[in-house]
């Protein structure tokens, strides 16, 4: 076996050793400190879940929508788009631009891109959610900008689509106009 960690993420801070606690418990009343301290939860763990009361990974994504965010036809691929914009628009790994991205390649991805790309935002998810409460403080933070940037992505679809029927309008009227 060698030495210096195992696996991927040995020496990397967001795979750091300390983090071999349970993950949160679901949200609601805490139990007492000694019932989360015999469920394997240490102190640093006890003072974040109550600092971060009924927040989990997640649960701040999951009270936006996907309204006014359009997944292009797809043909080619079948797939229910409101569960891949979820999965997309919980993700903190990506940026909104690269959300905009994925969203606007949608019909030029095979179905075997869409699985995996629906299956890596599956895990990230899952693989976040089950972080011990220690990372809970981080993941909010990363959670409420990430969650900004969703709407901002609402706000720039309605700005194109709003841009788009004004230039239709504009091509119809010269068109009347023999222009």
């Amino acid at each position: 076996m060698k030495s210096g960690g195992t696996g991927a993420g040995a020496g990397d801070d967001s795979a750091a050793p300390q983090d071999s606690g349970p993950p949160p418990p679901p949200i609601g009343p805490l139990p007492s400190d000694a019932d989360l301290k015999a469920r394997g939860y240490d102190d640093e763990d006890i003072r974040i879940l109550k600092e971060v009361k009924d927040y989990r990974f997640g649960s701040i994504t999951a009270k936006l929508t996907n309204d006014k965010v359009a997944v292009p036809a797809h043909p080619e691929t079948k797939f229910d788009s409101e569960k891949f914009l979820t999965l997309l628009r919980g993700s903190i790994s990506l940026t909104r631009d690269e959300k905009w991205r994925i969203i606007q390649a949608i019909p030029k991805l095979s179905q075997f891109q869409i699985d995996e790309l629906q299956k890596i935002l599956e895990d990230e998810k899952r693989k976040f959610g089950e972080l011990s409460p220690k990372h809970l403080l981080q993941l909010m933070k990363l959670e409420n900008k990430h969650s900004e940037d969703w709407r901002d992505l609402q706000s720039f679809m309605v700005q194109k689509d709003a841009k788009q029927v004004e230039q239709a309008q504009a091509d119809d009227i010269r068109k009347q106009l023999g222009l």
